[in-house]
């Protein structure tokens, strides 16, 4: 049987404790199953100071060579994935099924970087005889990052490995409430061999981290993923000090079903991809704008499955939805749906919490919520679904545009000229069409408007987490 494991800072290669600790719960029925520690300014500076040694020597090391490291350090991953799961569904609650897909998730994030910083290529600009112009891509320094608290283990991932493939060094601060996916990552690379000082991981109270730490001029960009207002006010903050940013930040994803494909089995795919991780999924399926000659089937449809849906402790192997992360989520929820019913909405489904022990939140799904309902504009980060009707594809768009956020879009259609209009018109990073996937390590991710900036994945992941230098060599004074 796999514990939880004894958490610590990582600094400098080594593993240290601190004076002051908070717990770490299980949200299944909020036990202690841990302690974090805290950094201090004084584990930052020293953090600071490994991370910059660290970079001396891994700006220097072959591509080739990162990659053999990333790689090693993802096959441990790999090879410790059942005790990586169990971790990630005591701390976060998601169904264990689950946690291993992420950690699978989290390694595939590794390997794809781990190939792309031997392929990110410069260039020669064609010249007059006796002069070369030649275009460089050089790592940018030290990383302090951020990752939040829904994928423990995949979100550190994403960061960590655009950051050392492009030969970066990177202190993260993880999520004190899901502390151990992160752990286990530095652990792999600890045990891969990975430089003292390349990655560094230190939790703390994270206004006091990222106040500290984004100010400080040997931070040469800030990475981020979490929600808008807070990514705002750090890339305010990293403003002032000419930082650059990578903000990858809330969505409210809007789909759009039209009448050309089966209601039943888009509500159905709608439904298990809106409940996985309990909803809590920054491009989750939320805003459903169904035509309405299959409104009604579909909502029944949706609804239907959404009560199949078995919502326990995540170790129970027959747990589908485990709980929500915290008692935030629960209250979020319980104010959405109260002003969705002031509003007039119907409750299709679900609408109050599970019981009085554990964070447990069933399959929630409201009907013909008005524009101004608060469940319309703000991201429930949470198992809500709201389903609308509306009369034309085109009213659908303009509905899916009208926030302000733009990480993920959905459409179902059979129509190729629905689908290309769909593509075009959708203003989101990311649009799928008849799938619900939105990131997958090959592809670029990131948001537009209020969703973000800069893409993390694919080819152009690294490219923020580099420089550009342009070298003119003429070849005679």
């Amino acid at each position: 049987m796999t514990t939880y494991p004894d958490l610590k800072l990582y600094i400098g290669g080594a593993w240290r404790k601190t004076a002051e600790e908070q717990p770490v719960l299980n949200p299944a029925d909020e036990s202690v199953i841990g302690a974090v520690p805290l950094a201090s300014h004084a584990d930052l500076d020293d953090a600071l100071a490994a991370a910059a040694e660290g970079f001396k020597v891994w700006s220097r090391t072959a591509p080739r060579a990162r990659a053999e490291v990333m790689l090693k350090a993802a096959s441990l991953m790999r090879a410790r994935a059942e005790e990586i799961a169990h971790a990630i569904t005591l701390e976060h609650g998601k169904p264990l099924a689950q946690a291993r897909l992420e950690v699978v998730r989290g390694c595939e994030f590794f390997e794809w970087d781990a190939g792309e910083g031997q392929r990110a290529y410069g260039r020669v600009v064609p010249s007059e005889p006796g002069i070369r112009y030649l275009v460089m891509h050089q790592p940018i320094g030290t990383v302090a990052a951020f990752s939040p608290w829904n994928f423990p283990m995949s979100q550190p991932s994403r960061k960590i490995a655009g950051a050392l493939a492009a030969g970066c060094s990177i202190i993260i601060k993880a999520a004190e409430e899901t502390p151990a996916g992160a752990m286990h990552i530095a652990r792999a690379f600890h045990d891969a061999g990975l430089p003292p000082g390349v990655l560094n991981l230190v939790f703390g109270v994270p206004a006091s981290i990222s106040d500290y730490l984004i100010p400080k001029p040997q931070t040469r960009l800030v990475a981020f993923t979490g929600s808008t207002a807070v990514g705002k006010h750090l890339s305010e903050l990293a403003a002032r000090h000419m930082t650059p940013v990578l903000m990858e930040l809330g969505g409210h994803a809007p789909v759009i079903v039209c009448d050309d494909v089966d209601p039943v089995a888009a509500a159905h795919a709608s439904a298990i991809r809106k409940l996985r991780n309990a909803g809590q999924v920054c491009t989750s399926p939320t805003r459903f704008f169904v035509q309405e000659t299959i409104y009604e089937r579909f909502a029944k449809a949706f609804v239907e499955k959404a009560k199949t849906v078995t919502v326990g402790n995540g170790l129970d192997e027959n747990t589908q939805m485990g709980p929500v992360a915290n008692h935030r989520r629960i209250e979020a929820m319980e104010a959405l749906v109260a002003n969705a019913r002031a509003h007039g909405a119907r409750v299709l489904t679900g609408g109050a919490r599970i019981g009085n022990r554990g964070y447990f939140f069933p399959p929630t799904v409201l009907a013909e919520l008005p524009d101004n309902a608060r469940a319309m504009r703000e991201e429930p980060f949470g198992p809500m679904a709201l389903i609308n009707p509306v009369r034309s594809v085109e009213e659908a768009i303009e509905k899916a545009n009208a926030l302000p956020f733009g990480l993920a879009a959905y459409g179902f259609t059979h129509s190729a000229a629905r689908a290309d209009l769909l593509a075009e018109s959708l203003e989101a990073g990311n649009v799928s069409i008849n799938t619900l996937e939105a990131s997958v390590a090959e592809v670029p991710f990131g948001g537009v408007k209020d969703s973000g900036y800069g893409r993390e994945g694919g080819a152009e992941g690294l490219s923020h987490y580099m420089t550009v230098k342009t070298l003119s060599h003429r070849m005679v004074i």
